[in-house]
């Protein structure tokens, strides 16, 4: 296991760690993949672990990424009960003249002003990625695509994904609607993990709706690389994007790439960059599980610091075969004030390999810290101003 070396930074705001894995040419080599992909991410689902990065923190045009969203949205209103997969939705003119055959778009061909069951809408929404699906949804939870569109703006924020920003639940060229792909990847994992059952409607080779037969949009499930869903999209605004995931030996993979030129570089780019993931990258534990990761300050505490520790073991993706030196830093607000209770969350740990954030989780204090006496707290009251005041002296130089 690699070793961490903890180094208090002043100001008791950041602890930084220094994980020395030794750099090896086998990094170089892996580091040297490029994608043309104008925007794009890999992450492991596993560590959270960001194996490649591309303009992924720049806001792009979803298209029919967005349904990402507008699926979230459906799923968690099943999950509270306030709706099932038996729950029938009424097709409106407007959905079907928006979303519907009469629209030339992306549609499950829903016949204006029938009941569809919400398991058939997630099936035409999903594997069709059916325009007039989403808008049938969104005025069946909302009344109005525009609501709705807010609740997707908002359920993804407190996700805290707060770039991403929406104004309708089809993808529809809109210049208010927004996201980046390191967003996208981190809603498709959530949507992963959280919905596992319904998740398996991304999976889904082909639909049959008011007979017709549409097979899974999605290129990559039709590759022999273990991909089990997500979506794509492409208008003329944005190109062509693909959120996709597979699953090789266990291990998870989430990619994103978009603004493509066509439909064939778009399964291109996301398979070379699943294959990549999966070829080049090995898993290495950094910390055991209930290891002391690093320490933070305390404030009028029986004691001045407190260890902090993850939930299990603290896992990393590197290039196989190699090494390479990690940068990590421990963020927190503090110093904390007592009493602080074991198992409170208390910062995050970061780590990145060079420009790219691989990893970032929370900390949670190991112990308990009680309050101290009247002469401590005094004691750490005193340092706290004296240290406060050497802190604004030193900005203000």
């Amino acid at each position: 296991m690699a070793r961490a070396r903890y180094l208090p930074a002043s100001g008791g705001i950041l602890a930084v760690l220094a994980m020395l894995l030794a750099l090896a040419p086998g990094l170089a080599r892996a580091q040297a993949f490029q994608s043309a992909a104008p925007y794009a991410i890999l992450l492991d689902s596993a560590s959270g672990a960001v194996l490649y990065e591309k303009a992924a923190d720049e806001l792009m045009v979803p298209a029919s990424l967005a349904k990402l969203a507008t699926a979230l949205v459906a799923f968690q209103e099943i999950a509270a009960g306030k709706m099932t997969l038996e729950t029938e939705i009424s097709i409106s003119e407007n959905a079907w003249r928006k979303g519907g055959g009469v629209s030339g778009g992306s549609t499950m061909f829903a016949i204006v002003n029938s009941r569809v069951k919400l398991g058939d809408i997630l099936q035409g929404l999903i594997v069709h990625s059916g325009n007039d699906a989403a808008i049938a949804l969104a005025e069946a939870v909302a009344g109005d695509e525009a609501s709705f569109a807010r609740i997707m703006t908002e359920r993804v924020h407190a996700l805290g994904l707060t770039k991403s920003q929406f104004r309708n639940a089809t993808g529809m060229a809109d210049p208010q609607q927004k996201v980046t792909a390191r967003e996208l990847a981190f809603l498709a994992d959530h949507i992963v993990k959280t919905y596992p059952e319904l998740y398996r409607i991304f999976g889904q080779r082909d639909f049959t709706w008011n007979k017709i037969k549409q097979s899974n949009r999605n290129p990559l499930l039709a590759m022999d690389i273990g991909a089990d869903g997500l979506k794509t999209g492409n208008i003329d605004e944005t190109g062509y994007g693909l959120v996709g995931s597979a699953v090789q030996k266990g291990q998870r993979l989430i990619v994103v790439v978009n603004g493509l030129k066509n439909a064939r570089d778009r399964a291109s780019e996301a398979r070379k960059l699943l294959e990549w993931g999966f070829r080049s990258f090995e898993q290495r534990q950094v910390f055991a599980e209930g290891e002391t990761v690093g320490e933070a300050s305390v404030f009028g505490g029986e004691k001045g610091r407190i260890a902090l520790k993850a939930k299990g073991p603290v896992n990393l993706l590197v290039p196989r075969g190699s090494s390479e030196r990690l940068a990590a830093r421990i963020v927190y607000r503090g110093p904390l004030q007592a009493p602080v209770a074991e198992g409170t969350e208390v910062g995050r740990l970061l780590v990145t390999r060079g420009e790219i954030k691989t990893l970032e989780i929370p900390l949670y204090a190991a112990e308990s810290i009680a309050a101290g006496t009247l002469q401590q707290r005094a004691f750490d009251a005193l340092m706290e101003a004296a240290t406060g005041w050497v802190r604004k002296a030193l900005k203000r130089s």
